[in-house]
């Protein structure tokens, strides 16, 4: 009959503490062996001469041999009285720590077999085992965001591609059928639906260039002020048409630099800036800022519009992540430019995260990057 794999493992763990305690106490037990028979009698024959016994004494004779076989005895019941002590000490150890490794060994496996919601109990077995639990539960809540993450990335992948491809296809069978000729308006329609799919391609090769640190930087020292105003200036006619105040806050900024790629960062201010003008509405206002924080310079793009709510927050840099609805008012974009963004402020040995007070109350943005060595703003001073 075929064990199960918990019961198999638990046999295995407690014949292998027995044997190991078996080993301990036989080593023991011949070496207290050793002691009374070579090294105790002469010991002992020594201290009884000194007494004042005949070395030639029937006594001294007789209670040697009562000294042996007493100290035989005693290593024997010792040696009998410890086995059944490993015993009862593996039989505890088994029973305690069988369960735990049994229900993280079957946990390994379900985890393995794609179940990533497997989570491994917590059943008071002591710290160590605790932590290992803890920390095989965190694995794998982290693998199954993954799973998620993934699966939610494939479907939207997939979306993104449906309306160029649906467009594309029925402009082919138009063509092929006569009922559509290739006009101005027809030609205009397919460029479109082209160069939206050439941009879903590089977008998506140029955030997995970034994560993967294959991004090549043009690194230079540059004024926070100057690229804070490159911005502003790029996106001015945008926020003019749709009436949304575009504020530069410069006091602050005055004299800070940053060692950067000018043109990636200016492309991480577009994005954000891009998403700001999407969730904002006519008569709103999206700002600007620069400060100095420590070594750092806090890079900050604030809207006082839609707001995120905290699951929103959670997953704003993941791919394809569709969680506002200024995305469906808006589909000009691929939906990863948050995801780039992120991955390129991260090659810059900075950070960018977001954060807003709930629905209705706007979003700030927040680009943390190293100061440069020639920064003049007085830190250090």
């Amino acid at each position: 009959m075929k064990l199960p794999s918990g019961a198999r493992s638990s046999r295995g763990l407690a014949s292998r503490l027995f044997a190991g305690q078996l080993i301990v106490l036989v080593a023991g037990a011949l070496t207290a062996g050793l002691v009374a028979t070579i090294i105790g009698p002469p010991i002992f024959h020594e201290h009884l001469l000194q007494a004042g016994h005949q070395s030639n004494s029937p006594e001294l004779a007789h209670i040697e041999i009562a000294y042996r076989d007493a100290s035989l005895i005693s290593v024997g019941v010792g040696l009998v009285i410890s086995l059944l002590a490993a015993t009862a000490v593996t039989w505890f150890l088994t029973r305690r720590l069988g369960r735990p490794l049994d229900q993280v060994t079957h946990a390994a496996r379900e985890l393995s077999a794609g179940h990533y919601r497997t989570r491994v109990p917590m059943v008071g077995s002591g710290t160590e085992l605790e932590t290992l639990a803890d920390a095989f539960n965190t694995m794998a809540a982290r693998l199954e965001g993954v799973e998620d993450t993934r699966r939610r990335m494939l479907s939207d992948l997939a979306h993104e591609l449906r309306t160029p491809i649906a467009t594309l296809s029925a402009y082919h069978e138009g063509l092929h059928d006569g009922l559509v000729t290739l006009g101005p308006e027809s030609r205009a329609a397919l460029t479109e639906q082209i160069e939206r799919l050439a941009r879903l391609a590089d977008d998506i090769d140029e955030v997995s260039t970034a994560e993967e640190g294959r991004l090549d930087l043009d690194l230079g020292n540059h004024s926070v002020s100057d690229l804070l105003w490159a911005a502003h200036e790029g996106m001015r006619e945008r926020y003019a048409t749709q009436g949304v105040n575009l504020v530069i806050d410069l006091p602050e900024a005055a004299g800070l630099h940053v060692k950067v790629d000018r043109q990636r960062i200016g492309q991480v201010l577009a994005n954000l800036l891009t998403n700001a003008l999407r969730a904002t509405p006519p008569r709103g206002t999206v700002t600007v800022a620069a400060h100095r924080e420590g070594p750092a310079v806090k890079i900050t793009v604030t809207d006082n519009g839609e707001g995120m709510t905290p699951e929103q927050i959670e997953h704003a840099f993941e791919r394809f992540y569709r969680g506002d609805s200024a995305r469906t008012r808006d589909r000009t974009g691929s939906g990863i430019g948050l995801t780039i963004s992120k991955a390129i402020v991260a090659a810059h040995g900075g950070g960018l995260d977001a954060a807003s007070g709930g629905r209705g109350d706007g979003a700030t943005f927040t680009i943390t990057l190293p100061t440069a060595p020639n920064d003049q703003s007085g830190w250090g001073m």
